[in-house]
């Protein structure tokens, strides 16, 4: 984009975007127990006995007990409809954990023998990196970078001559680090095996260079 802010000032504006991809080192993940009875204390009792199992299972596993979390703790009745009548069945007791796994290579691991414990909901599997601001800064690097060499393309094609130092740079990307992460389940046997994939690290800027 060209701009004239000022009668002897010519301003060329571009887009610059950096990407970095590095692989993820860290792992959380959210699993849990659900129990359900008639009694609502039956199931409550069933739930905390499988979860502290769930626990003790992941701190066997190596996981340190701050690094497990409690981040839903429900309490629901249950109904079933027989020919349109609304009828009580029970109690349903949920339990969800945050589990954080520095051993990237041990997720189908922890995984494995929180289930075994006790654990019967898997509900999410998010990976990243433990210093995320350093790849970003990377990636600001390359955005420059990018927009330096949109600048120059454009100033050939007008057949103009241009200063290559930015009068002016801003950040346009998110107070974080953006990612993109994926997993996939691996095709081999033992276990649960996890893939986590790689990560796209992304940084975008708007540059304005002068030219003449």
């Amino acid at each position: 984009m060209v701009e004239q802010e000022r009668h002897d000032e010519r301003i060329l504006a571009v887009m610059g975007e950096g990407v970095v991809t590095t692989e993820p080192n860290v792992a959380q993940v959210v699993l849990g127990v659900v129990t359900e009875d008639e009694n609502l204390s039956v199931a409550q009792r069933q739930n905390a006995d499988f979860i502290n199992q769930v626990i003790q299972a992941l701190m066997n596993e190596g996981i340190p007990r701050e690094e497990i979390q409690t981040v839903d703790y429900s309490i629901q009745p249950l109904y079933d409809y027989v020919e349109g009548v609304q009828q009580f069945r029970g109690y349903q007791v949920s339990h969800m954990l945050s589990v954080t796994i520095d051993e990237i290579g041990s997720v189908g691991q922890v995984i494995d023998s929180a289930v075994e414990a006790g654990a019967n909901r898997v509900i999410d599997i998010q990976f990243s990196v433990s210093h995320p601001e350093v790849f970003y800064q990377l990636a600001l690097t390359r955005a420059l970078e990018d927009a330096v060499g949109k600048a120059e393309t454009l100033a050939e094609a007008m057949n103009t001559d241009l200063d290559l130092v930015p009068v002016k740079v801003v950040e346009l990307s998110s107070d974080s680090p953006i990612t993109y992460q994926t997993f996939a389940l691996a095709e081999s046997g033992g276990g649960t095996p996890i893939e986590p994939g790689q990560m796209d690290i992304k940084a975008r800027i708007e540059a304005k260079f002068h030219y003449m």
